[in-house]
C-alpha cells in the first residue's frame, strides 16, 4: 500500500464526547493536535438506547474535509470506541441492525437470564473476562429473547471499529483487544468460542477474522475519497478498545506498576504475558481483555466519571456555573469523608436522576445526604479513589506483585483533586499523564503499521519523552485509612 508523509489521524469515538487527533513525529517526540470534536452521544428510540453509527461516520468525513482543507492529507487513519457494542450486516453488506448502546434497558436482565443456561463459572473458564450485564454475549441473548429480527436477516456481528473501518474502506475484520470484551472470545485458544455463540443461536461464521493491531488493512473508499476530497489514505488496525490505545501510552518503564484509564468508565488493572484466570480473580470479577504486543490488560471496570457527568448534566437543566473547574472548587470547600458510596452499585449504572440515586443510596446506608453540589462531588471522587485502593488490593494479592507505582491516563488527569485523592487513598505515588493517552496509543501504532516505530518499548520511550506527567505523593495517609475501612464495611454490605 502506498504511503504519504502526511500526519497520524487517530478517531477517538468516546461514550460522551469523540475527537480526531493528528500526530506526527519530530525529533523523537509525538506531536499531537486536535483537528475536530463532536459530542457523541446515544440515540433514545423506541424504548432503546442507539449509537447512529451513520453519523458517526459523517463525522469522520467531516474530520478528514479539515485535513484536506488544512492541505495535510493524513498517511493513514484509525477508530478506537468503548468496548463490546456492536451492528449486523446483512448478506449484501447492508446494516441491519445499528447497535445498541451497552446501557440499553433490554441488557439488565439478560445476564442473570443467561447464567441459567451456562453458568457464570464456566463462561467465565472460557473467556476470562468479568460477568457485566453490558457484555456483547449478553446483549446477544437479550436480542434471541425478544425474537429481534436483525438475527434472521443478519449474517456478520460487526463491532463500532469493525463497522466503522467496512464504511471507510470496506474490509471485515475485529482486531484483538476488541475482540476480548465481547465476552465470545477464548484467549487460551485464540478462537472465537463456540460454545457461548451455540447458546445464543449463532455460530463463528457470524464473526469476522481476528487480527492483531500495529498494520494496515485498507485504503479509504472511492466513496470516502469523493465525500473528503482526499485520495491516499491508508486504514489501519490498532488497538480499537480504547482503553487498549490508552495502555499502549503508558510511559511505563519497570515492572511494578499499575494502570488506571480514567473517563467515563476507570479500568484499573496490569499488564500481564498471558491470562490470569482462577477461582479468585473469579471471585474479583477481573476480566482479561487484549492489549499490543499479545500481551493481556488485566483489569476491572470501575464505574468512573460517568457519576459526576451524570449529576452535572442534572445540575445544568436548574442552574449555572457547572463546568468542572467550578464543581471541583465547590468540592474543595466541602467537608471531607461526609459520606461514601460504592461507584459500582447498580442503581448508578443508567439512572434517570444520578443525584437523586446518591440521595437514595445515602438512605439506605444511613447516611447524610450531601447537601451541596460540593458535597456531592467531593463524595463521588472521594469515594473512586477508596474504590481504587480496593482494587489496588485485590490485584496485589492475585497476582502476587508489589505495585509501587499509579499510572493515570486519559482525560481524568485533568481532575487533579481525583490524582491526589488516590495517592492519599492507596499509598502509592500517583504519574498523571498523558491525557490524550487513547489517541496517542492509537497513532502510534499506526506507526507502528507504517514501519515508524517497532515495538511497544519504542512507542513507550516515545510517549515518556513527548509528554510532561505530573506526579502526586500521598497525603494524610491515616485519615484515609479509617476512611478505607468504612469504606470496605459499605463495600462489602452490598
Amino acid at each position: 500500500m502506498a504511503q504519504n508523509n502526511g500526519p497520524f489521524l487517530a478517531f477517538d469515538f468516546g461514550a460522551e464526547s469523540s475527537r480526531a487527533v493528528a500526530g506526527t513525529l519530530e525529533k523523537e517526540k509525538l506531536v499531537l493536535r486536535e483537528i475536530y470534536r463532536f459530542s457523541t452521544g446515544m440515540l433514545p428510540l423506541g424504548g432503546h438506547l442507539y449509537w447512529n453509527i451513520y453519523r458517526f461516520y459523517e463525522e469522520i468525513i467531516r474530520a478528514l474535509i479539515c485535513c484536506r482543507e488544512e492541505n495535510s492529507e493524513p498517511c493513514s487513519i484509525a477508530v478506537d470506541s468503548w468496548g463490546v457494542d456492536f451492528g449486523m450486516l446483512a448478506a449484501d453488506g447492508t446494516i441491519v441492525r445499528i447497535p445498541y448502546a451497552y446501557r440499553d434497558p433490554q441488557v439488565i436482565e439478560a445476564m442473570h437470564d443467561f447464567h441459567r443456561i451456562i453458568p457464570p463459572e464456566r463462561i467465565y473458564a472460557l473467556t476470562g473476562i468479568s460477568m457485566q450485564p453490558f457484555n456483547s454475549l449478553y446483549h446477544l441473548h437479550a436480542m434471541r429473547g425478544s425474537n429481534d429480527l436483525a438475527l434472521d436477516a443478519g449474517e456478520r456481528v460487526m463491532f463500532i471499529p469493525d463497522l466503522l473501518n467496512y464504511m471507510l474502506s470496506g474490509v471485515k475484520k475485529t482486531e484483538f483487544s476488541f475482540a476480548t470484551t465481547s465476552q465470545l472470545y477464548n484467549p487460551f485458544t485464540g478462537e472465537w468460542e463456540e460454545e457461548l455463540l451455540d447458546a445464543v443461536g449463532l455460530d463463528a461464521s457470524f464473526m469476522n477474522e481476528i487480527i492483531e493491531p500495529g498494520q494496515l488493512i485498507g485504503r479509504l473508499s472511492d466513496d470516502g475519497c469523493r465525500q473528503s476530497g482526499l485520495k491516499h489514505v491508508n486504514v489501519a488496525s490498532v488497538c480499537s478498545h480504547d482503553t487498549g490505545s490508552a495502555i499502549v501510552a503508558v510511559p511505563a518503564e519497570d515492572a511494578d506498576w499499575a494502570y488506571i484509564s480514567s473517563g467515563t468508565w476507570s479500568l484499573m488493572g496490569l499488564e500481564l504475558d498471558s491470562p490470569l484466570v482462577n477461582e479468585k480473580t473469579f471471585k474479583y470479577n477481573f476480566s482479561n481483555e487484549g492489549g499490543a504486543g499479545k500481551r493481556f490488560r488485566f483489569l476491572k471496570n470501575i464505574m468512573g466519571l460517568w457519576l459526576l457527568q451524570q449529576c452535572r448534566e442534572k445540575w445544568k437543566q436548574t442552574g449555572t456555573g457547572c463546568d468542572y473547574p467550578t464543581l471541583i472548587n465547590e468540592a474543595g470547600k466541602a467537608e471531607p469523608f461526609r459520606m461514601l458510596i460504592d461507584p459500582d452499585h447498580e442503581q448508578f449504572f443508567s439512572p434517570r436522576n444520578m443525584v437523586s440515586e446518591i440521595d437514595t443510596f445515602c438512605k439506605h446506608t444511613s447516611q447524610a445526604k450531601p447537601g451541596s453540589r460540593g458535597a456531592y462531588v467531593r463524595a463521588i471522587l472521594e469515594s473512586l479513589a477508596l474504590k481504587y485502593r480496593y482494587v489496588l488490593d485485590q490485584l496485589q494479592e492475585v497476582s502476587g506483585k508489589q505495585i509501587n507505582t499509579i499510572h493515570i491516563i486519559g482525560g481524568g488527569t485533568r481532575n487533579k483533586m481525583l490524582c491526589q485523592f488516590t495517592a492519599n487513598a492507596t499509598g502509592k505515588k500517583v504519574v498523571a499523564g498523558p491525557s490524550e493517552g487513547t489517541a496517542a496509543g492509537n497513532i502510534l501504532m499506526q506507526a507502528m503499521a507504517c514501519g515508524r516505530v517497532s515495538s511497544l518499548e519504542e512507542i513507550r520511550y516515545l510517549v515518556k519523552n513527548s509528554f510532561d506527567a505530573e506526579v502526586y505523593l500521598p497525603e494524610d495517609t491515616g485519615r484515609w485509612d479509617n476512611a478505607f475501612r468504612e469504606f470496605v464495611n459499605l463495600v462489602e454490605k452490598g
